[in-house]
């Protein structure tokens, strides 16, 4: 029974450790729920012919009683009709299918015993798929939470990013500031420089056309004299 070496198997797998190696824990959920219902199928069929070889051991043996019990009474009506003989045939029949009986009788314990464990199996099996069908739909909402847990991660991150960004471009402006700032000081130096430079020449230039005109006015006097 090829059927029962697959059935402890998968029930003594772990669903759990096999969800966390799937690549797709929703998709490995309904694989397990369509192999386990697939196995049910089969466990039952099976179940279902040793159940019927069970109610065949369990007759045959029945027959065999009721065989037993009609020698006997047959036994008694031949002694009561004083043959002896007959009577006798009739008892060593019963002989026979007393013995014939403890044959029987361990073939159906046999039968018994193999139906209930495979009743069992297969009540078990059952329960465990409604079990895990009940908890498919928890665990794909589960999944989906992590899924958009994670979304919110990665769109953390990336917000982090920007903060960065946006940290390393004030950064930026504000050296940009700072150069503006001090070329437009160097300018207003630079203009302050000029302006007395340019005062000090007016002033040189000025001072020498006076001395200039006042040679001359001096020769002027010179000659009116």
């Amino acid at each position: 029974m090829g059927i029962l070496t697959r059935f402890k198997d998968i029930m003594s797998s772990n669903i759990n450790a096999l969800l966390d190696k799937a690549e797709d824990p929703e998709k490995m959920i309904d694989q397990v729920l369509r192999n386990l219902n697939s196995d049910l199928a089969k466990v039952k069929s099976e179940t279902a012919s040793i159940m019927a070889e069970e109610q065949r051991a369990k007759r045959t043996l029945n027959e065999c009683e009721q065989e037993i019990e009609k020698m006997q009474k047959y036994a008694v009506k031949a002694l009561e009709a004083n043959n002896d003989d007959d009577a006798r045939k009739f008892l060593e029949k019963k002989q026979s299918l007393t013995n014939k009986k403890e044959g029987l009788q361990q073939a159906y314990d046999l039968a018994h015993a193999n139906a209930l464990k495979m009743r069992e199996m297969h009540d078990k099996l059952v329960k465990d798929i409604n079990e895990l069908d009940a908890r498919k739909d928890m665990i794909k909402g589960k999944l989906a939470v992590a899924r958009t847990q994670e979304r919110i991660n990665n769109m953390g991150s990336s917000l982090n990013g920007a903060a960065n960004s946006i940290t390393a471009f004030e950064r930026m402006e504000e050296k940009a500031n700072k150069a503006l700032d001090k070329a437009n000081a160097m300018s207003e130096l630079n203009k302050n420089s000029d302006d007395i430079s340019d005062l000090t020449t007016k002033y040189d230039i000025s001072n020498s056309d006076i001395d200039d005109e006042l040679t001359a006015l001096k020769a002027s006097l010179k000659k009116s004299e």
